[in-house]
């Protein structure tokens, strides 16, 4: 919901429970709130034309989408989420080929688990589990596939990776035949840049500064720019005017060494959007 605020396309509804829900844009005609597990399979049968989704769901149902794009917008690190098998920490077990006939694998991924473990030549008892998964070893199961996104709630919980199956991000995904109508293709292309510029803006900032003449080349040897830092002259003999975008994560060391080499007026400015 913060990205779609960002990028100009809010999606409003009347209460968090509301399924129902609208966007102020001239492309989007309605807006369901789904669950992801089911969202590309919609897709897919042409209920909807676009929807987001996790790459996890679209292997899973095994739906034929067109993927416009990911949306890295992960709260703890820009890394995919991962698919892998687990087991006991003390198991003997450290490949999918050493899991022995009829192994229990408990998962919310019945399907892209039972197509991983028989390319690997298991045979395995695969069952469908509705949560708290990695709580049902060694009892309910002998292994589980789980997702993870830093190992942290696995290695918690007394278990081990023994594989990753699939790596996977948000993205937004699109019927095939509403892909090859232009007027809607030109819709999702413009929809994708407003998304994306939005993620791209996330964690940069604009600096603006002036500087003299003396200190021009001293201030540009240590400012980060995408291409190259925007420089105007100001007006008589003013000096400079610079400005740039660099990361927020550096700017309590970028701005001090700014002015100490002789930058004055410096601004630090949020942005919304970077469309390259």
């Amino acid at each position: 919901m913060e990205l779609f605020a960002a990028a100009d396309l809010g999606v409003q509804r009347s209460s968090a429970v509301d399924y129902r829900a609208t966007i102020d844009d001239p492309r989007i005609d309605e807006v369901r709130i789904l669950r992801p597990q089911e969202i590309p399979v919609y897709v897919a049968e042409g209920i909807f034309d676009i929807g987001v989704t996790g790459r996890d769901w679209i292997e899973e149902t095994g739906a034929e989408v067109v993927s416009l794009g990911q949306l890295q917008y992960s709260k703890v690190t820009t890394r995919p989420i991962q698919v892998v098998l687990a087991v006991e920490g003390d198991s003997p077990w450290q490949s999918p080929s050493d899991l022995p006939e009829g192994v229990r694998v408990s998962t919310e991924y019945p399907r892209l688990t039972a197509r991983y473990l028989a390319e690997h030549g298991v045979k395995a008892d695969v069952r469908l589990s509705y949560g708290a998964t990695e709580a049902k070893i060694p009892e309910i199961a002998d292994a589980v596939v789980e997702i993870t996104e830093t190992g942290r709630a696995l290695r918690a919980a007394g278990l081990k990776v023994i594989a990753t199956i699939l790596s996977s991000y948000t993205e937004v995904v699109a019927n095939p035949i509403a892909c090859t109508d232009p007027a809607k293709a030109h819709a999702m292309g413009q929809l994708m840049t407003l998304l994306q510029g939005a993620l791209e803006a996330r964690g940069n900032v604009l600096v603006k500064l002036n500087v003299a003449e003396a200190d021009l080349e001293r201030v540009i040897a240590v400012l980060p720019s995408m291409r190259s830092p925007t420089v105007s002259k100001l007006f008589g003999d003013g000096g400079y005017a610079l400005e740039t975008v660099a990361p927020k994560s550096a700017i309590n060391v970028l701005i001090p060494e700014l002015k100490d080499r002789g930058a004055t007026d410096i601004l630090e400015i949020p942005l919304q959007k970077i469309v390259h």
